[in-house]
């Protein structure tokens, strides 16, 4: 079976830093787009980040510039690394396996489609 196993949350302070990982079991997923989500209650799941390979990644603007994801192939681990924390960087995060455009590219983060998701981790800043 394929799992994504998600570690890393936590609580910390506005201004302070967390690294989300996500493991992958099952099946490798050097070629597939990769992508971290978020929700908060009363909101939809809202795409935060993807990647593809290391030079084709995608940010919500409200995270450029704070939030980084990256994959290490070799520990088939997704990362995201968050930075200058926010209040409203407050959230339930969902790793996730993701389909690809017919272009082999990851789709816009508004269109992103899941093919597995990861347990959750909840993120708490205060």
């Amino acid at each position: 079976d394929v799992q994504l196993v998600e570690s890393g949350g936590g609580s910390v302070q506005t201004g302070g830093s967390l690294r989300l990982s996500c493991a992958a079991s099952g099946r490798t997923y050097t070629n597939w787009c990769m992508g971290w989500f978020r929700q908060v209650p009363g909101k939809e799941r809202e795409g935060v980040a993807t990647v593809l390979r290391e030079i084709d990644t995608r940010y919500a603007d409200s995270v450029k510039g704070r939030f980084t994801i990256s994959k290490d192939s070799a520990k088939n681990t997704l990362y995201l690394q968050m930075n200058s924390l926010e209040l409203d960087d407050t959230g339930m995060y969902y790793c996730a396996a993701l389909k690809l455009s017919e272009g082999g590219y990851c789709l816009p983060l508004r269109r992103l489609v899941a093919s597995s998701w990861g347990q959750e981790t909840q993120v708490t800043v205060s």
